[in-house]
């Protein structure tokens, strides 16, 4: 058992992001640098290096029933990352006003691809998040830095962060259509809390937020009431993940993004054991080309 956050390899990246459970591994990405990690989830080991992109890779969801594709949110659009390609999809942020790149992604429980923008500048309002389907549109639009969205395990309830706002938001999901409705308030945290970035539900239906700039992880009941928090040595975690033994090991990666002077674990990847265990990366369903 893990009692206390330990780092899981001695590797230590930028922007630590995207942390996934998928067939048995954690995947994560190196976001600024465009690179897709993995590594095993029994014992600390090295991060091992699945693509690299020459675009920031904001993260991935598997494909259904195609082990080892990924659809991926990447550079200013959608892409396949399949047997060592990387094959763009579509164009969605190129056309704003303001340089912009994808940032958080996943796959919700009937395969459905969500990804969040942002601008290079986090400009107010200038990052949208799209759904992926049969077509692709935008599903919330005036956001600053998108992360998440996380769902619960029958994908009819959203949580989507707008991370400077300090704002997660709770949405209704349609389950055939994926259309969204009743947006309320979930949570408004403070500076002194950190910012919610990368996200996760677990099986009982409990959100666990990542706090950047916090130091910490929390777990929030459906009600919104806080229920446990993991402090953390390093500054700036950015995104959360259940797996390994049991589904109970908690993964956080974390960031050393502009920090002038990173501390030990600054950018790695933690690992704790929690006592509710999570659920595996959803997969995207995707009716392109073999």
């Amino acid at each position: 058992m893990l009692y206390d956050p330990i780092p899981w390899s001695e590797d230590r990246l930028e922007l630590g992001e995207g942390a996934r459970w998928v067939d048995g591994r954690l995947v994560l990405v190196d976001l600024l640098a465009g690179r897709l990690l993995e590594t095993g989830g029994d014992a600390p080991g090295p991060l091992r290096e699945l693509y690299r992109l020459d675009r920031p890779l904001g993260a991935v969801a598997p494909v259904a029933g195609r082990p080892g594709r990924w659809l991926a949110a990447a550079g200013t659009g959608l892409a396949l990352l399949d047997d060592g390609r990387v094959d763009p999809l579509l164009d969605l942020e190129s056309g704003n006003p303001v340089p912009a790149r994808m940032n958080d992604a996943v796959a919700d429980p009937h395969g459905r691809f969500w990804a969040g923008s942002m601008t290079y500048d986090a400009t107010p309002g200038g990052g949208t998040l799209f759904r992926h389907d049969h077509t692709t549109q935008p599903a919330v639009t005036g956001l600053t830095i998108t992360n998440g969205p996380a769902f619960d395990p029958t994908g009819t309830v959203m949580y989507l962060a707008d991370t400077p706002l300090g704002h997660v938001d709770r949405f209704t999901v349609d389950p055939a259509t994926g259309e969204l409705s009743e947006q309320t308030p979930f949570l408004r945290l403070t500076a002194a809390d950190g910012f919610p970035d990368g996200m996760t539900v677990d099986a009982a239906g409990n959100l666990w937020v990542a706090l950047w700039g916090g130091h910490a992880v929390r777990r929030y009941r459906p009600d919104g009431s806080p229920d446990r928090e993991i402090r953390l040595g390093a500054a700036q975690p950015t995104s959360v993940c259940l797996g390994g033994p049991d589904m109970r090991r908690l993964f956080v990666t974390t960031a050393n993004y502009g920090l002038a002077a990173p501390g030990p674990v600054d950018g790695a990847l933690m690992a704790v054991d929690v006592d509710i265990a999570g659920l595996p990366a959803a997969a995207a369903s995707w009716t392109g080309r073999d």
